[in-house]
């Protein structure tokens, strides 16, 4: 099972870039399906972005256009640039990785506080 730690947060305006970052330790990242994950007030926590195994990304159409994820198996990390930052963006954004198959394992980060507004 891999340890997440999440960075990046913080306060932004609204149209503002930001980039997440997400390290893992542990062992065989890269057989990991690794994601974002937010979750505002009030609401359930949803997957905004992931990554495959093989590299295919999949976004929800909340940041469909304006996110973007990639990963980097040899630093053991993720990333999630943040464009356009709308208010509704707001949330805890969770770093996830789910390792499928024999030996399923399941990880999420504590979580890292991103507020849009003015």
């Amino acid at each position: 099972q891999l340890l997440l730690e999440e960075s990046g947060g913080g306060w932004l305006q609204p149209g503002a870039i930001a980039t997440l970052i997400c390290y893992a330790s542990g062992d065989h990242f890269r057989d990991y399906r690794v994601g974002w994950d937010r979750q505002a007030t009030g609401k359930e926590r949803e997957s905004v972005a992931s990554v495959e195994i093989d590299g295919r990304t999949i976004y929800s159409d909340s940041v469909k256009g304006r996110f973007a994820i990639s990963r980097d198996n040899a630093k053991n990390a993720l990333y999630l640039q943040m464009n356009i930052v709308k208010p509704e963006d707001t949330g805890i954004y969770f770093c996830t990785a789910q390792r499928p198959g024999v030996g399923y394992s399941y990880s999420v980060g504590q979580g890292t506080q991103v507020t849009v507004s003015d």
